[in-house]
């Protein structure tokens, strides 16, 4: 009987900490750049040593960055409605929708016993999807600058900048010089 407690409670514990299935059923579907990121890569980042970012990650035990390239996929208008509906479906509340230089931004929380336990934020535009599903929480008011300090990391910065422009490299020319 010990030993079937502990199976049901190790098994029912590993759903708690699974990542939202809509994301996993976007990222089969429709071919990406993806990042997984660990409390302890999270850290990394970190390079400067920032108590304000060390505050920001604190309460995120995982979290996947997804990006869908629209104009090399078929993903449309009505496949983004469908994201938010499986959000919904799997107990998101809609938290802030806003829009921004061309940009729709919407943010989803999932709560049990009054705390935040999951945290979905997407960035829509007409070429781009962005998709931060985190195990955990941010603070709103913060995001923003969660998605500057994984852009602003050197190597992730490129490989996101690289995805975004078609695989066309980001290099400039200048008066015959290549500008990095």
């Amino acid at each position: 009987m010990k030993n079937l407690l502990l199976v049901l409670s190790v098994i029912w514990s590993a759903n708690l900490l699974a990542q939202t299935k809509t994301t996993e059923t976007l990222e089969k579907k429709f071919d990406g750049f993806k990042l997984y990121f660990y409390k302890n890569t999270l850290r990394m980042l970190n390079q400067k040593d920032s108590p304000e970012f060390d505050a920001l990650i604190k309460d995120i035990e995982k979290m996947r960055f997804l990006i869908v390239n629209k104009t090399k996929s078929t993903f449309s208008d009505a496949d983004y409605h469908l994201l938010l509906k499986g959000y919904q479906s799997e107990s998101y509340e809609e938290m802030m929708t806003s829009r921004y230089q061309g940009r729709k931004f919407d943010v989803y929380v999932r709560e049990s016993g009054g705390r935040v336990k999951g945290t979905v934020i997407l960035v829509n535009d007409s070429t781009n999807l962005y998709v931060l599903d985190i195990l955990g929480r941010v603070p709103l008011q913060t995001a923003p600058s969660l998605f500057q300090a994984i852009n602003g990391n050197a190597d992730i910065g490129q490989k996101i900048a690289d995805f975004v422009s078609n695989g066309k490299s980001s290099k400039k020319k200048q008066k015959g010089v290549v500008v990095d």
